[in-house]
């Protein structure tokens, strides 16, 4: 697929189908689109690389309230790939008048037309491996590189159009002790810095030497803990099963539920908001809907939005922000606090560092409650020193909680975590957060 052809190809076939299109009939055609170098690393040496040119489409065929759609190939060849198209047309044409009618369903409108180009300043893909592994040698370095050029894109019958390509990178790599023991890392951006790299790796080996030590038995209970960015935003990641979405909020199923009738509360230190200035992600969703560049959602601890679809608008009588058709949060961004990121141990003082966490999921959605596991680099620290590494604990608490009259305070400062998912194509995007420092943290394994 010769990628000075996408979207020149992708127009075509869009114009294609506007001269096919029925009056009776809409329809949007969306492309997912990438050309990634993947490298693979274990105990150090490159264990598998390429590059992988790929690209799906996804055609959807609106008629009489009615909808479906395929999901297609796309090869960058016009003739290859319209074929291709007419074939599920065909099959559309067939299948869409055999379905039930759909109340809500909601067909493009408007006259938006966007194209974006983030490019970036990524490692060569014959040099990638020789950047990445100096600073490693000798370790048990195992992960996983990803790079290179990301495309989105949307068009509709009634003329909408949107383009948008980003040159990325993200290496999610984990260091190993002689036993098993790991501390986990992630640098990602779109432009490659070397001393920036060489940093990140430091903090790690930092960790890992302490990592060494034996485990300190932890009961279960509650301790003052310190939740590391990455940790943060896995719990953030939690508002986008049921939290933020506004049909959520009208099923009566959201954890933010008792915010938005104002039984509980967060800490006014808490903000959360959608923000796209960034260019990680399209700002459009699946009908060519583009959201606000910034959505405030939680503002010094009150919900002051939610992400509300076109569909959950029309069924539920609300204003639409132009969510995705989930409502989960696209762009997402925790504030800073006033805690200065090299005073974290010595205002934790006592209790415990938790870099990571794993198998998050709601104990009690209704009532905002998450459990979970820590996981790699987790300590315990006292009087402002790192001791000893835990094993990992279980935990059970209330976002009530930790984000609210337990919260201590925020770093003033914060890291991109990324998505790191490759399941089919490269995931975009990743949360802004800083760390965040929270009383009795509730741990009951």
């Amino acid at each position: 697929m010769p990628l000075i052809n996408l979207e020149t190809t992708f127009n075509a076939l869009v114009e294609a189908l506007m001269a096919e299109v029925k009056p009776t009939e809409a329809f949007t055609l969306t492309l997912l689109g990438e050309h990634s170098q993947f490298i693979r690393f274990n105990r150090a040496k490159v264990r598998q690389t390429g590059l992988v040119t790929d690209g799906e489409l996804r055609l959807t065929l609106i008629q009489d309230q009615r909808t479906s759609y395929r999901i297609l190939p796309f090869t960058g060849n016009q003739q290859a790939d319209w074929s291709t198209i007419q074939t599920a047309l065909a099959d559309l044409r067939q299948e869409v008048p055999q379905l039930p009618v759909d109340p809500y369903l909601v067909t493009p409108s408007g006259e938006s037309t966007s194209r974006e180009s983030h490019p970036g300043c990524l490692l060569a893909p014959e040099t990638a491996a020789a950047a990445l592994l100096p600073g490693v040698e000798g370790l048990d370095f195992t992960g996983f590189y990803a790079g290179g050029l990301s495309v989105r894109a949307y068009a509709d019958s009634i003329g909408q159009r949107h383009w948008f390509e980003t040159e990325t990178f993200n290496l999610d790599y984990s260091l190993f002790t002689a036993d098993g023991k790991a501390v986990k890392g992630f640098f990602a951006d779109s432009h490659w810095d070397d001393q920036a790299y060489v940093k990140n790796l430091q903090d790690s080996k930092t960790l890992l030497a302490k990592m060494e030590q034996p485990a300190k038995p932890v009961p279960k209970g509650q301790y003052r803990t310190y939740l590391a960015p990455a940790a943060v935003a896995d719990l953030v990641s939690m508002f986008s099963w049921g939290g933020v979405s506004e049909a959520s909020i009208q099923r009566g199923g959201s954890a933010l539920g008792p915010l938005h009738r104002q039984e509980k509360k967060l800490s006014p230190q808490f903000h959360l908001k959608e923000n796209f200035k960034y260019g990680a992600t399209p700002r459009f969703n699946n009908l060519g809907e583009v959201a606000p560049v910034d959505i405030p959602l939680i503002v010094a601890g009150q919900l002051e939005n939610t992400l509300i679809s076109s569909r959950t608008a029309k069924e539920y009588g609300k204003v639409s922000n132009y969510a995705g058709p989930g409502e989960s949060l696209r762009a997402p961004e925790v504030a800073t606090g006033d805690l200065p990121t090299d005073k974290v141990l010595e205002t934790l003082d006592t209790g415990l560092y938790v870099s990571n966490l794993h198998y998050l999921n709601w104990s009690d959605r209704p009532n905002g409650r998450i459990t979970g596991m820590t996981r790699y680099a987790c300590f315990w620290v006292d009087g402002g020193e790192i001791v000893a590494p835990i094993d990992n604990l279980r935990f059970d608490e209330s976002l009530y909680r930790f984000f609210g009259d337990r919260l201590v305070s925020l770093t003033d400062s914060q890291l991109f975590i990324p998505e790191v998912g490759t399941y089919g194509h490269r995931s975009l995007g990743g949360i802004r957060t800083p760390g965040l420092l929270a009383e009795e943290f509730t741990y009951t394994l």
